[in-house]
């Protein structure tokens, strides 16, 4: 048993305490709050001077199948270019346990990540979840049954296959392109359910129509990259129409419509926010997005860095855009619950409540301030990093 004592502790889903205790029992937490009993022989873990969080989340990255550094540039494990309808392909494929990025970003107060593949493909793969664990093996990082699928809108379909003169060369292309794939897939699961019944009716199989399966069916969650306000609309169009469980990511212009996101109870990732406007559809980008998204009430917004090892600067980066409106509240929300919710795993992290994992971070202030440094990281009850 370990006991954490005399932090500042932010539960995020409840109380903030001045002081208080968490108590850790088998890798769960057993109890938060300033007058918890610590048995005499819990391991003690003195916070005092310091904040106490869950362990952030990036819900969005690409620690592992960007690999840092790369040994061939342009070949990355991310994307795989040979065709713009890949839902077949798995990030849990290219997940490194010695990533460069992992050590970086645990110490910098992250427990969980999901590993997107990239967004060069109108359907790109399924993305996983997986703990900063100092393990051996992928297998020891993931969290099964947390796949959700990668989808793209706007310039990087298109310029990863109209520059070729090869489809989609056009954002009316890459809509067109689709609403046809997922028109299949629903056909397919049609065929699948028939057959259930009659296997005379069992279509043909198909391993990327049966990888999609799930997503026409509601049952796996589907993360849409999109920047500028009409990919965001025409996203959120072909996802009423096929009835999709999906979050935007990036929703870089989000801000010009916030009513209607805000009316359609949309789920969205914001993120990076400092990178330069290397293409068009980012030349809207504003500090100010994260604050007026968080704002609206009837959204979830999460914050992202997009990134391998840049998700350890992430925290610093919030902290400029508090400045720019986000409350801190909404922040810490951004890279703890609100994320936990994208994933489906609010039930297990991203809040210190009795029954959760016991994934924790400590930091010698506040964690938005870049004066400031994680000290503590623990996972599943796990210390992984201790400089108190």
């Amino acid at each position: 048993m370990k006991a954490i004592i005399n932090g500042k502790v932010f539960t995020v889903t409840g109380q903030t305490y001045d002081k208080a205790t968490v108590l850790i029992e088998n890798g769960k937490i057993k109890a938060v709050g300033p007058d918890v009993q610590v048995p005499s022989d819990a391991e003690i873990i003195d916070a005092a001077g310091c904040w106490v969080t869950p362990g952030l989340i990036d819900c969005h990255t690409h620690i592992c199948n960007f690999s840092e550094p790369n040994s061939m540039p342009g070949l990355s494990d991310g994307n795989e270019m040979t065709g713009p309808i890949q839902p077949h392909i798995r990030a849990l494929d290219a997940v490194y346990p010695d990533d460069y990025a992992i050590d970086k970003v645990r110490e910098a107060g992250f427990s969980t990540v999901c590993v997107l593949p990239g967004s060069a493909n109108v359907v790109g793969g399924t993305g996983i979840v997986i703990k900063l664990r100092d393990v051996h093996t992928a297998e020891e990082m993931i969290l099964p049954g947390t796949e959700q699928m990668k989808f793209a809108m706007g310039e990087n379909p298109k310029r990863c296959y109209g520059t070729d003169k090869k489809y989609p060369m056009t954002r009316m292309g890459l809509a067109a392109l689709m609403r046809e794939t997922l028109y299949k897939a629903k056909n397919y699961s049609d065929k699948l359910k028939a057959a259930e019944a009659d296997p005379s009716k069992a279509p043909e199989p198909n391993f990327q129509l049966e990888a999609l399966v799930p997503v026409v069916r509601g049952e796996m969650r589907c993360r849409i990259h999109a920047h500028r306000s009409d990919d965001i609309m025409t996203a959120v169009k072909i996802a009423e129409e096929f009835h999709l469980d999906y979050t935007i990511e990036h929703c870089t212009e989000g801000y010009k419509i916030a009513d209607v996101l805000n009316e359609k109870q949309v789920r969205c990732v914001i993120g990076p926010h400092l990178t330069a406007p290397s293409k068009m559809e980012i030349h809207g980008r504003s500090l100010d997005t994260p604050g007026i998204l968080a704002k609206e009430p009837n959204m979830t917004v999460a914050l992202t860095a997009d990134t391998g090892s840049q998700t350890a600067v992430l925290p610093m980066t919030i902290g400029m855009l508090i400045r720019h409106g986000l409350s801190f509240e909404d922040a810490l929300r951004g890279v703890t619950i609100n994320p936990a919710k994208i994933l489906q795993l609010e039930d297990r992290i991203g809040s210190l409540e009795p029954g959760k994992d016991a994934d924790i971070a400590i930091f010698d202030g506040n964690l938005f301030d870049s004066m400031s440094l994680c000290r503590l990281v623990m996972i599943d009850g796990e210390i992984y990093k201790n400089t108190l």
